[in-house]
């Protein structure tokens, strides 16, 4: 059955990706752009079912604004896929609070504002679909994206209680934690922060370097990872959490492990904080 999804982000990338696959489904999708003259050449993707409109996500009004205009003059939007975000790569110290502030501005404030906006209509229509971009630097912490990370960490958070609140409404909320894929991210779409202190060359010089040379050669299919996110929404029981890519699959394993290996190995200290009972 033909759906209306609202993609925010679809300049290029995955979110570009996610459009046309929904497309060539016979969806009708309406896509975000930061720019006006992006508009038409989003919307010769498919006549009549792709429409263009700008957007700065971190513009609440403006969010709420496209919202309306689309449950009013196109139709109930039934999937929501909150794509638009960049990262900023640099370590804590190096990095300002500018870099955070603007991170948590679009990849944060500016998902909840668009889940704030559709949900209201949701809600009342007892259905629909939330997705959210993640990252594996949001399921395990990375060095030298720190702040990008915190950024990640933050949606998977959201969107798991999210997902909890609205259940009860016959609404769904994925979260995608995704791994490298080929797409502008590490390049264009990646703020990278001066370096200052040279104490920090030894880690972090290497991995600056190894994300520059992959750049383009990333393991991850942006059209594949579209295709896996159109079986979700298929899906009777998707998943509230969904990895996407063999690199995020192992380096969120490793990642866990770490954690796991942390809570077994102070279980006894946790466990000492309560307040003694009579056993």
């Amino acid at each position: 059955m033909s759906k209306i999804f609202l993609i925010t982000g679809v300049g290029g990338g995955l979110g570009r990706a996610f459009a046309q696959e929904a497309l060539a489904a016979g969806h009708r999708v309406v896509g975000t752009v930061r720019k006006p003259d992006q508009i038409r050449e989003f919307e010769a993707l498919a006549p009549g079912r792709a429409t263009g409109m700008e957007l700065d996500v971190t513009d609440e009004h403006a969010v709420r604004t496209v919202v309306d205009r689309i449950e009013r003059g196109i139709g109930p939007i039934d999937v929501l896929i909150s794509n638009a975000g960049y990262g900023v790569e640099g370590t804590v110290e190096e990095s300002s609070m500018d870099d955070l502030r603007r991170q948590f501005d679009v990849n944060v404030y500016g998902t909840v504002a668009a889940i704030r906006a559709v949900l209201p209509y949701l809600r009342r229509r007892r259905g629909g679909h939330i997705v959210t971009l993640s990252s594996m630097a949001g399921l395990t912490a990375l060095p030298g994206v720190a702040f990008y990370g915190a950024s990640k960490f933050a949606i998977e958070g959201i969107s798991a209680s999210l997902a909890q609140e609205v259940a009860q409404f016959g609404i769904h909320v994925t979260s995608l934690a995704l791994g490298s894929f080929r797409t502008d991210w590490a390049g264009r779409s990646m703020v990278r922060v001066p370096r200052t202190i040279p104490d920090y060359d030894a880690v972090f010089e290497p991995i600056r370097a190894a994300r520059k040379a992959k750049d383009g050669n990333q393991t991850g299919d942006p059209a594949r990872a579209a295709k896996a996110l159109l079986t979700v929404l298929d899906a009777e029981d998707p998943p509230v959490h969904l990895v996407l890519g063999s690199d995020a699959l192992s380096l969120i394993e490793q990642g866990r492990q770490r954690l796991q290996d942390d809570i077994d190995d102070w279980a006894h200290l946790a466990a000492s904080t309560d307040f003694p009972t009579d056993h």
